[in-house]
């Protein structure tokens, strides 16, 4: 592999960061097409590009999720009661993810991805959010594991950590934003340890899978954007404290309606 490659992916880790902190969203939104334009300018074939830009963006979120885990855990904002009961969920339902990913095809795994790019432009320009019911108990174990299963399986499929899927659920639920965020955050650890491994399982042998790549993960790639993203995410986080965060949601959604419109047509 030529250093030109490596240095995108270093460019794509401080993007993905900066952009993880100013929004408060996992950059796998960002990765992933940015990962299946490289590996078609790389020459890859069409049939594993996409499936080896989810699973790369997947294991990435292992590393870079760890970081605000911590940060939230320490303000004491995580309800861990919920994450664990979610993470019964989200080990079976993201691993059905990666296996129901590897049955479609590279070419229409791309419009769904594009299509689900263009309702996260939706929800972010209009400032879509689900209002919460209020409710003085907390949801209760089994639609917790119900949702888990749901959103982990929509994140191995959509190569995110699942917060945009989390959030709204647990506000709906009674859940404050402040701890929907950060139960969030600890819930998309399982979402991306489980996802990732699991499309490292359903990859391994496939002959057509460039050297360096375990499964469908490419390893450079991970090494590039981890280095980079977990510093930028630092400066992303007092940067959206200065900016307009209203008028950056809707050049963000911008950016994302492009590319969702891009791998429709």
């Amino acid at each position: 592999m030529t250093m030109t490659p490596f240095v995108t992916f270093a460019a794509l880790g401080l993007l993905s960061g900066l952009l993880s902190g100013l929004f408060g969203i996992g950059g796998g939104l960002v990765i992933v097409p940015v990962l299946i334009y490289t590996f078609t300018l790389q020459g890859l074939p069409p049939d594993i590009l996409t499936h080896l830009a989810v699973g790369t963006s997947l294991a990435t979120i292992v590393f870079t999720s760890i970081n605000s885990v911590l940060a939230h855990h320490r303000h004491g904002a995580v309800r861990w009661k919920l994450v664990t009961w979610m993470t019964l969920g989200i080990i079976a339902g993201s691993a059905a993810g990666a296996v129901t990913a590897s049955m479609i095809t590279g070419p229409l795994l791309q419009k769904i991805i594009g299509i689900f790019a263009i309702l996260m432009a939706c929800q972010m320009a209009f400032e879509l959010k689900p209002r919460s019911t209020d409710q003085t108990q907390s949801p209760n174990r089994y639609s917790l594991s119900l949702a888990g299963g749901v959103i982990g399986w929509a994140s191995a499929i959509f190569g995110i950590g699942g917060g945009s899927l989390t959030v709204p659920y647990l506000h709906w639920k009674g859940i404050s934003m402040k701890e929907a965020v950060a139960t969030s955050a600890a819930a998309g650890l399982p979402i991306s340890i489980s996802a990732s491994a699991s499309f490292i399982w359903v990859g391994l042998g496939d002959a057509s899978l460039p050297q360096w790549s375990i499964g469908f993960v490419y390893i450079p790639a991970l090494i590039g954007i981890v280095c980079t993203s977990m510093l930028s995410a630092r400066a992303g986080a007092r940067l959206a404290h200065k900016l307009d965060p209203r008028l950056l949601k809707r050049l963000f959604a911008l950016l994302l309606l492009t590319v969702g419109l891009n791998f429709l047509l």
